[in-house]
């Protein structure tokens, strides 16, 4: 339990983030180091090690959260960051910049987005997830990645080419230095204990508020832990590599539903809310119209942005009146 009032309990909620944020980017710089020390390419790089870097924050709320038997802040945190990812952080990502994307990702890591939120919607219609469901649902987070390990080596031997020369390329090898692992370790540690003191500040906030535990989940924390994605995206187009901005956000989303939810079930099967329905609505709606967006036309404009963006204002709206939640 976090003492303190409202103000203290948000405070620590802020820090959490900064600590999530900065764990993140220990963890993610120093993972990449390693797959580079070992030739991957910085398709399957951002799309793998990236994106189960950047959703470090989630798994460690999640399973937080689902070990203290709270869980409404475990799936809540998941499905809102997944919302938030699309909606929010492409929306105002294609605002700054015009987002194009190839024919491949729209195709492979589109369809890779649609099948995992099916999965996971069907997973939590019931508002449960037992150990057997989690078991399935790491057994697709396996198999996708074991594929894009697959599509790897073919690119590498010629037998299969993207079209995208930012994504294709095969980066050169680095060597992955003893500070790298203390970044790594040290990265890892700060992940694990903001995770642990924006869940108990969450909850606290919550109760307190007479705010219900799944809208705080839904939407202020699942901001908090999705900051290493906005931060990844930002970079991203400021260096010019596009595609990785939405390989990120799709990468992710694609492990939060299936490792993330998979492994907290693992922990201790997981009970939501029957608000959790609407929020399940919500998402399937908001990965399809982008995938959607995407496939048209290859691109994500402004105008598209920033009505996604207001849909997920929006959402938050309905989620702090009840309506969500």
């Amino acid at each position: 339990m976090v003492a303190g009032g409202p103000l203290v309990q948000l405070a620590v909620i802020v820090l959490s983030v900064l600590g999530l944020w900065v764990g993140a980017r220990f963890l993610v710089d120093a993972v990449v180091r390693l797959a580079r020390r070992f030739g991957l390419s910085d398709l399957t790089i951002g799309l793998t090690i990236v994106a189960m870097g950047t959703s470090t924050p989630e798994l460690a709320v999640s399973v937080d959260a689902a070990f203290k038997g709270l869980g409404d802040i475990a799936v809540a945190n998941v499905l809102g960051s997944n919302i938030y990812n699309l909606a929010f952080i492409l929306g105002v990502v294609s605002l700054l910049r015009v987002l194009p994307v190839t024919e491949s990702l729209v195709r492979r890591d589109g369809l890779a987005l649609l099948a995992s939120t099916l999965l996971g919607v069907g997973v939590l219609l019931d508002g449960a997830v037992t150990r057997i469901e989690g078991v399935v649902l790491v057994g697709a987070f396996v198999a996708y990645t074991a594929y894009l390990l697959r599509a790897e080596q073919s690119v590498e031997t010629g037998t299969e080419q993207s079209g995208d020369p930012v994504t294709s390329a095969v980066t050169e090898r680095v060597t992955f230095r003893g500070r790298d692992g203390l970044l790594l370790l040290g990265g890892l540690a700060l992940v694990l204990v903001s995770g642990d003191y924006m869940v108990l500040a969450a909850s606290a906030l919550a109760r307190g508020a007479g705010i219900s535990e799944w809208v705080i989940g839904g939407t202020i924390v699942a901001a908090g832990t999705s900051t290493p994605e906005f931060a990844v995206s930002l970079v991203a187009i400021r260096r010019g590599s596009l595609g990785v901005s939405v390989g990120n956000v799709i990468g992710s989303n694609v492990y939060n539903l299936t490792g993330i939810v998979g492994v907290a079930a693992l922990v201790r099967p997981l009970a939501a809310s029957g608000t959790a329905t609407a929020t399940l609505l919500w998402l399937v709606g908001v990965s399809v119209v982008m995938v959607a967006a995407l496939w048209t036309g290859r691109v994500l404009s402004r105008l598209e942005g920033a009505l996604f963006a207001a849909s997920e204002m929006v959402r938050w709206a309905l989620g702090l009146l009840g309506v969500l939640g």
